[in-house]
């Protein structure tokens, strides 16, 4: 989270990091890239300024739970991140 993003999101959209997914189990098994499960929790990058009656509640930083398909897949300046509705969060931790 070193730099700024040139990219704004618009109303209630949130643009998350995704954490990093487990490459061995407790085990000490290593999990091939195939089997790996969708990350579910992110960081949130940027946050939109909500809609006209609701303003958006997550801010830039947080630590955030999202559904396992939730969001849209993009890669902004050689990251992979995911863009979403705030109603698709589904808690700050």
């Amino acid at each position: 989270m070193a730099k700024q993003l040139n990219v704004t999101p618009l109303q209630d959209r949130v643009i998350v990091k995704p954490a990093p997914a487990n490459e061995k189990t407790a085990g000490g098994i290593i999990i091939p890239d195939t089997a790996r499960e969708k990350p579910q929790r992110g960081t949130v990058i940027a946050a939109g300024p909500g809609k006209k009656d609701e303003p958006v509640t997550v801010k830039t930083g947080d630590q955030v739970l999202y559904g396992k398909y939730a969001g849209t897949e993009l890669r902004i300046e050689g990251e992979d991140l995911l863009i979403m509705r705030e109603s698709d969060i589904l808690a700050i931790v």
